[in-house]
C-alpha cells in the first residue's frame, strides 16, 4: 500500500475518526491500528458507540472494527449498534475480504454498501460515494443531517466526477497521500485535493491518511497553501485532533432576525 510505512511505523496514528454526536449517535469510521487503545487514550468511550463505518477491505481501515463491535455490543452480550461496510469488508469480493467475522457480526444491525446506495439511520442520511482504489468495491460517506453534510472520501485517486459526490459538504474529509503534484495510483496528492477543493468549496476541509512522504514534509504548510490558493480554511490531521462541527452547521435564525 502507498501508506504501509506510515502505518507500521506509526509516525501518525492509524484508527480512522469518530464523530460525536451526530443525531444523538457516536459512529467510529474505519478503525484502523490502534483505534480502540487510541479512543482510550483521547478520552472517548468505545462503549458507547452506537455505529461502526468500514470503507474498504485494506488494513488500516478495518484491523479494529471486530474489537470495536465487541465494545459496543458489551463483549457481544447485546443486541446492539450499526455496522456498515462496502461488500468486501462485510462479504468479500474476489480476493478482497471479508474482513469482519460472522461471529462479530451477529449482534448488531448490518447494512452492505455500494456506490450510489442510501441508507437512513434514524433521522442521518448515508450515501455511500464512488471511489477509485485498488479495492475495486470501495466506498466513501457523505453523512447528512439537520442541514449539514459531512463527506469523507475514503482512499481514492482524483477522477473528473469526484467533486459531484461530495457538492453538498459542509465539512469534506479526503485520503491525502503526498504532497504538491505527486501522483501515486488509487490516491490523492494534495494538489488534486485542492482543485476538488475549489469544485465544492467546503466551509472546511481536512487531510487525513498522511503518507510517510507528506508527514516529513511539512502537512501544515500544504495545508495552509491549499487555504490560500482556495479560501477554504484547510487542516492537516493531527493525532488526537477534536474538531468542533458545530462552528461549520448553518446558524439557525432567531425570533428577532425572522
Amino acid at each position: 500500500m502507498a501508506d504501509a510505512f506510515a502505518t507500521i511505523t506509526q509516525r501518525r496514528m492509524t484508527g480512522g475518526f469518530r464523530i460525536d454526536g451526530i443525531d444523538g449517535k457516536n459512529l467510529h469510521l474505519d478503525p484502523g491500528p490502534g483505534a480502540l487503545v487510541r479512543s482510550y487514550q483521547f478520552g472517548v468511550n468505545p462503549l458507547k458507540l452506537h455505529g461502526i463505518l468500514v470503507s474498504h477491505s485494506h488494513t488500516d481501515h478495518y484491523s479494529d472494527a471486530e474489537v470495536l463491535i465487541e465494545a459496543m455490543t458489551r463483549g457481544m452480550t447485546r443486541k446492539k449498534g450499526l455496522v456498515i461496510g462496502s461488500q468486501s469488508v462485510i462479504k468479500g469480493y474476489q480476493r478482497w475480504g471479508p474482513c469482519i467475522s460472522e461471529y462479530h457480526l451477529s449482534k448488531s444491525q448490518v447494512e452492505v454498501m455500494e456506490a450510489g446506495d442510501k441508507r437512513r439511520v434514524g433521522d442521518i442520511q448515508v450515501t455511500a460515494t464512488p471511489t477509485r482504489h485498488g479495492d475495486p468495491k470501495n466506498i466513501g460517506f457523505c453523512l447528512e443531517w439537520d442541514g449539514f453534510t459531512l463527506s469523507y472520501t475514503s482512499d481514492t485517486a482524483y477522477f473528473p466526477e469526484l467533486h459531484q459526490y461530495h457538492q453538498k459538504a459542509d465539512v469534506l474529509i479526503a485520503s491525502v497521500i503526498r504532497p504538491g503534484n505527486e501522483k501515486i495510483r488509487g490516491h490523492l496528492c494534495a494538489d488534486e485535493f485542492q482543485e476538488l477543493l475549489e469544485e465544492t468549496s467546503p466551509k472546511l476541509a481536512i487531510m487525513t491518511h498522511l503518507g510517510m512522504k507528506l508527514i516529513t514534509d511539512h502537512p501544515r504548510e500544504e495545508a495552509e497553501k491549499i487555504t490560500r490558493a482556495t479560501g477554504v480554511e484547510t487542516i492537516a490531521a493531527q493525532d488526537g485532533m477534536i474538531i468542533d462541527l458545530d462552528k461549520f452547521r448553518p446558524k439557525q435564525q432567531t425570533l428577532d432576525e425572522y
